[in-house]
């Protein structure tokens, strides 16, 4: 059986790796169009502040490993251009040759990630513009940060923006980060966005809302921008504006995709057309709890659906069981964790829900070090089945967090979440988990409304 996989990070990878488990004739060959295969992406901001010490601690195998170990043929500078789904044909060139190349295949990945979106501004080729998606941008941007720059403004106030500017302020330099909106993190309801611009505010990183970027200043470097409001004075801009899926060379495919061109999939991995598959950034992810599919592409998401389509067309029967949007971030001295629908989102989603938030301690109070917990429970007002949770503090948010999308997962009511048995002793919690108190809370409430 000959394979081809369009993209050679987490779910192409993913995939190539069960193709050469279950199916020992497997024919695999990977079209990758950067030089790297197999990275961490989001280990990146960690690089730039040195807490990780180079770009090659983000490579988990290399390319040459794929060929030599695994028999693989593994390519690279290969840019897909056109895929026909007929003749099963894929066609491109290498952009460091200019080569022409067409492969056939029996069946066909389509893993080709996403990219960072870069609106057409005035100056946005100017020296000191990045994205922040590659190794590339990585040491770019360090490369600036080693030259002395004093100024950076980030655009937008997502994941990507909160981690760079983390990354840019704790190695001491001015950081303010430009949002369209009234309010960073959009993902959180207003109530929990409040403690990340807190603490925005207590470390001296400028977060200005409502603001939008309309130039990019500077003769051959940058040397400021001006936005709807005034001009700042600045010496790099980064751009954490959004994702973008790479699935240009399947518009005249056939192939269903979505507005932002995002491949629809089923729970098999499969496109609409015969012996086509897709995962990772460039597909759709079914969500659990609204039950409609979304774009949300995140590198959990990624080798999962990967693994799932490498079974599947290897002719092992597995399903992809969906997502509950479960993330964290570190910012500066907090974690920030977020699990299904926010109130914003579920309200968007036609549901009637209820909420409530309380503020506790990550273990017992009279333990030495027990620090501020805030946990926001989204349920459904009909009958309090749960449809998301929010959990920001210094610690212990990691395991709530994942509690919660436990209980997404498996379809729980508020009152089912406080009766769990979740583990206790004074230094790693109280009696009652701060989920389940606010669990408690939201049981009050519905018994109230």
């Amino acid at each position: 059986m000959k394979y081809v996989i369009i993209g050679g990070d987490a779910a192409g990878m993913s995939a190539a790796m069960q193709l050469l488990k279950h199916d020992l004739s497997a024919e695999i060959t990977i079209l990758e169009q950067g030089a790297v295969y197999s990275y961490a992406q989001c280990g990146m901001p960690y690089v730039i502040n040195g807490v990780v010490k180079s770009v090659n601690d983000l490579v988990v195998r290399s390319v040459e490993t794929y060929r030599n170990k695994f028999g693989m043929d593994a390519r690279v500078h290969h840019q897909v251009e056109k895929v026909d789904t007929e003749e099963k044909l894929v066609s491109g060139r290498n952009v460091k040759t200019g080569e022409s190349f067409c492969i056939r295949y029996d069946k066909l990945l389509t893993a080709s990630g996403g990219s960072s979106f870069i609106p057409n501004w005035k100056g946005v080729d100017l020296q000191g513009v990045y994205s922040v998606k590659t190794l590339a941008d990585v040491e770019a941007i360090m490369k600036k940060v080693e030259n002395g720059i004093e100024d950076v403004t980030i655009v937008g106030g997502g994941y990507v923006g909160l981690e760079m500017a983390e990354s840019l302020r704790l190695l001491g330099k001015r950081v303010r980060i430009l949002i369209r909106s009234r309010q960073v993190a959009k993902t959180f309801d207003e109530e929990m966005a409040k403690l990340i611009e807190e603490e925005a505010e207590r470390h001296g990183i400028e977060i200005l809302y409502e603001e939008v970027l309309e130039e990019i200043i500077g003769e051959h470097s940058v040397t400021s921008v001006r936005t709807n409001k005034r001009t700042y004075e600045t010496d790099v801009v980064l751009v954490a504006a959004g994702l973008r899926p790479n699935t240009e060379f399947l518009k005249e495919t056939g192939i269903h995709l979505a507005k932002n061109g995002a491949i629809y999939v089923n729970e098999w991995m499969e496109t609409n057309v015969v012996d086509v598959y897709a995962a990772g950034d460039c597909a759709m992810q079914y969500n659990r709890i609204t039950q409609v599919d979304e774009y949300t592409p995140l590198g959990t998401h990624a080798n999962k659906q990967g693994r799932v389509a490498g079974l599947n067309m290897a002719g092992k029967h597995r399903a992809f069981k969906g997502i509950t949007g479960t993330s964290i971030l570190k910012f500066m001295d907090l974690a920030l964790g977020k699990t299904g629908l926010s109130d914003r989102e579920a309200s968007a989603a036609g549901i009637a829900y209820l909420s409530v938030i309380v503020r506790s301690k990550t273990h017992a109070s009279y333990y030495p070090n027990a620090r501020s917990l805030t946990v926001k429970l989204t349920f459904r007002r009909e009958d309090g089945l749960l449809l998301g949770g929010q959990v920001i503090g210094k610690a212990g948010v990691d395991k709530r967090i994942d509690v919660l999308s436990t209980a997404l997962f498996n379809e729980m009511t508020v009152e089912e979440l406080e009766d769990l048995d979740l583990s206790y002793a004074p230094p790693f919690n109280s009696t009652w988990d701060p989920i389940q108190r606010a669990a408690r809370k939201a049981v009050a409430k519905l018994e109230d409304k």
